[in-house]
């Protein structure tokens, strides 16, 4: 079998819904969870068949929804880098310090796993046109995915929104609308889209697959890991499909032993300018409130209400994890200090996972023998706007 899913599921009321359906939320509006046959997966999936597969988040297409080869919309993403971050690690009081690093992915950034996945379910579910609000890379990435399957995407981002993200729908046939908000008013105007003109919602967690898209990322880190389990997981936290798919892989991959141990902690990374997450935990809360008047130069962690907040909170709290805010100061200083003692140009959103590391040492919450991963989720190169530069222009006869 290529794809072992039975179902999808509600994670609140625990209502089942078939596959092979369009579905979106739950009636009881939570998002839907893909569920697999996992008794079947270990006994008939092994680890020396991965050696088989492509080196892509496609060799995990057991524990994927697609349900057959020829529906799989591909780039060739997945399976980025593990990098140590020695010298770093070292000022910080990390030596186990690693990097997950998303920004080689296609379209630069780790939305191109969502994309991969959703885009390929959309195809096989018979859409023709999709619709979703983004801060910027998500939008991007299913213009150009949708764009490969056939598929036009109707994007909605706030006008300040990373200039390159527009320009790659934009020249990927994508319908790109600005709006003077943020991803919440996107949000709205989307829905009324699609309750007008039927478009398929593709927005975060309103549909079930791009989580199983992101959630590669966690069954990359084990197996990278040669199936051990590292002791903390740092993630940018915005929607959160990511840390909600990190911790649903790591259950997987439980259940059908291929890693055992306790679960890594995972920390939810917000800025100080959109902290919802943070306030949340720091409340003992399980959902989150509205986060007024939200503002961050980590523009991708810019969401003032999740609508998967309370999956994001009990994996933190299910871990023994945390959640932690920054300054802007902070990210785009740190941003700048990897970048010299690492050479590795993050976003300003894999840099807030730096920042938190860092932060993390000095209260003693982090200990020199962890094992330790931060996920830098896109190239630095998409927000040029992150950093400023003044050099002297010599004539060209001149010297330095």
């Amino acid at each position: 079998m290529y794809s072992y899913m039975t179902h999808l599921q509600c994670p609140k009321c625990k209502q089942s819904y078939e596959k092979g359906d369009i579905h979106h939320l739950c009636e009881c509006g939570s998002p839907l969870l893909v569920q697999y046959d996992l008794e079947r997966v270990k006994q008939e999936w092994t680890k020396d068949s991965l050696a088989e597969e492509p080196l892509s988040l496609w060799r995990y297409h057991p524990l994927l929804p697609v349900e057959q080869a020829k529906d799989v919309v591909t780039f060739g993403e997945g399976m980025t880098p593990l990098l140590p971050m020695h010298q770093y690690g070292a000022t910080i009081g990390l030596p186990q310090l690693f990097m997950k690093d998303e920004g080689l992915l296609p379209t630069g950034s780790f939305k191109a796993r969502g994309a991969a996945v959703g885009v390929s379910m959309a195809k096989a579910l018979g859409i023709k046109e999709l619709a979703m609000p983004t801060n910027g890379n998500a939008g991007a990435a299913w213009a150009q995915y949708g764009a490969r399957a056939g598929l036009r995407a109707h994007v909605v981002m706030p006008e300040d929104a990373p200039e390159i993200t527009r320009k790659e729908v934009a020249i990927s046939g994508g319908h790109l609308t600005l709006i003077d908000g943020l991803i919440s008013d996107a949000g709205k105007v989307v829905a009324e889209a699609i309750r007008t003109y039927g478009y398929y919602d593709a927005s975060t967690l309103k549909e079930p697959y791009r989580i199983e898209g992101k959630k590669t990322m966690g069954l990359e880190i084990c197996e990278q890991l040669n199936w051990t389990l590292p002791d903390v997981i740092l993630y940018p936290t915005g929607g959160g499909v990511g840390l909600i798919g990190i911790y649903k892989a790591i259950q997987e991959l439980r259940t059908i032993g291929w890693v055992k141990g306790e679960m890594p902690r995972l920390v939810a990374v917000q800025a100080e300018g959109c902290a919802p997450i943070v306030d949340a935990f720091h409340e003992g809360r399980t959902e989150s409130t509205f986060f007024e008047n939200a503002h961050t130069a980590a523009f991708g962690i810019n969401v003032p209400k999740a609508i998967g907040d309370f999956l994001v909170l009990e994996a933190i709290y299910e871990t023994n994890g945390c959640a932690i805010a920054l300054s802007d100061e902070d990210i785009l200083h740190e941003q700048q200090v990897v970048a010299q003692l690492e050479g590795a140009f993050l976003c300003p959103e894999g840099a807030a996972t730096f920042a938190a590391a860092k932060q993390l040492v000095q209260t003693g919450w982090l200990k020199e023998d962890d094992v330790v991963i931060c996920l830098n989720t896109g190239m630095g190169v998409k927000y040029p706007e992150s950093v400023q530069v003044e050099s002297p222009v010599i004539s060209k006869n001149g010297s330095i």
